[in-house]
């Protein structure tokens, strides 16, 4: 599993978890598209917008390995703001590559493509 170096471990002062330490001993948890409602929480579309700019800062419009990326916050965004890159896709795999969608990302999360510090 890629460790992604000076990714954010999580959305400072909070619970909101970017990374995992080690891989799953028990499997890979595969991701897939969650649904984002309206009425989700304030600090869960915080942690979205802030792991959107984390990952906008280090990746870019590069296409980048999933490695040790929180699953379940790679899940809110994938599908629409974060796509497969890779043909065939496999969710349950640490080496998948992904890729921003920076048309839908720059609308959903018009904040997280500012020159400013994520946090």
């Amino acid at each position: 599993m890629l460790k992604h170096r000076g990714f954010p471990g999580r959305l400072p002062g909070t619970d909101h978890q970017f990374v995992v330490r080690r891989a799953n001993p028990k499997g890979v948890t595969p991701l897939k598209r969650l649904e984002r409602y309206r009425d989700r929480r304030p600090g869960d579309k915080r942690a979205d917008a802030a792991f959107m700019a984390a990952l906008w800062q280090c990746f870019g419009t590069e296409p980048f390995e999933r490695g040790n990326l929180d699953a379940g916050r790679l899940s809110w965004l994938f599908g629409r703001e974060v796509l497969p890159y890779d043909d065939p896709f496999d969710p349950a795999s640490y080496e998948s590559r992904l890729i921003i969608n920076e048309p839908v990302a720059r609308v959903s999360f018009p904040d997280a493509f500012d020159d400013e510090d994520w946090a």
